[in-house]
């Protein structure tokens, strides 16, 4: 059978030294509290999924450090994106430290936070990207729909770097537009360095009653896109719990592709994952 990966969660304890007050938004205390590895396995073996990859939350290097050891210590952790800072001359410093991590397999920064729109092509974070590119080590793109439209020009400066957008670039699901973000997609689909995740759309749709029938127009624009072998399920555990349970979020993706055929489906549960973060069993 082959291994079904959910390609992007997280987790938190709010006793660790780290940042948490983005939680502190009033409509995120259902999650304002400790999700830890041993709540998801529970999760994952009921979905059926075999093993995750944990993306970062923290502008902080020592988050990596605290996620590679719980990773040494449950297996079902098949990799860990981490953070280092990119605008920073000390960049490369902080990847070779985490680099050669059996676990280590890529970078995240929470480029849709940033208060320039522009942040992620200024020319000391594209530094900092080229250090990545050197290193063969991958980068989670976190956008909203207003910065997708640096997709593509990214993937043109960083031909060997392999990319990947988030949650599709966070659609406005619960608006039902499609303009503006379809073109952008598929703009950033015409370079085989970039990749998409089919993962937090049920946070951008609505909350309270949404349906796999909201969500599917903008998971097919993706798969038209991108095709299967570059299109990877994830579940953004836990702050999907806002909307949906964990095997909600699973299930509504199987019925939303589940006209396509066996090889496809592999590869969206499990083979674009493992290719593009180079998961090692």
């Amino acid at each position: 059978m082959p291994e079904v990966i959910d390609a992007h969660q997280h987790f938190w304890q709010l006793s660790q030294p780290f940042d948490y007050r983005w939680l502190d938004a009033p409509e995120l205390e259902p999650i304002r509290r400790d999700f830890l590895p041993e709540d998801l396995a529970q999760r994952m073996k009921s979905s059926g999924i075999d093993r995750s990859v944990f993306v970062q939350t923290q502008h902080n290097v020592a988050e990596n450090r605290w996620v590679l050891d719980m990773a040494q210590r449950h297996d079902y952790i098949a990799g860990v994106v981490g953070w280092v800072d990119l605008a920073s001359d000390d960049c490369e410093r902080q990847l070779l430290e985490f680099k050669d991590h059996p676990k280590f397999v890529g970078i995240r920064h929470v480029t849709q936070d940033e208060p320039d729109d522009d942040f992620i092509i200024r020319p000391d974070v594209v530094r900092g990207l080229h250090v990545l590119q050197k290193h063969g080590v991958p980068f989670d793109l976190l956008f909203y729909v207003k910065h997708l439209k640096h997709a593509a020009p990214l993937a043109t400066m960083l031909p060997d770097l392999p990319l990947v957008i988030d949650h599709l670039a966070k659609p406005l699901i619960a608006d039902g537009i499609l303009a503006g973000w379809r073109e952008d997609l598929q703009a950033a689909a015409q370079h085989p360095n970039l990749f998409c995740k089919l993962s937090g759309l049920v946070t951008e749709a609505d909350w309270s009653k949404w349906t796999a029938s909201d969500l599917r127009p903008y998971v097919e624009t993706a798969l038209d896109a991108f095709g299967p072998e570059r299109c990877m399920f994830g579940s953004d555990w836990p702050v999907c719990e806002l909307a949906a349970s964990y095997q909600q979020v699973h299930d509504a993706l199987r019925e939303i592709v589940g006209p396509l055929g066996a090889s496809e489906l592999d590869q969206i549960f499990g083979g674009t994952a493992s290719r593009f973060y180079g998961l090692g069993q």
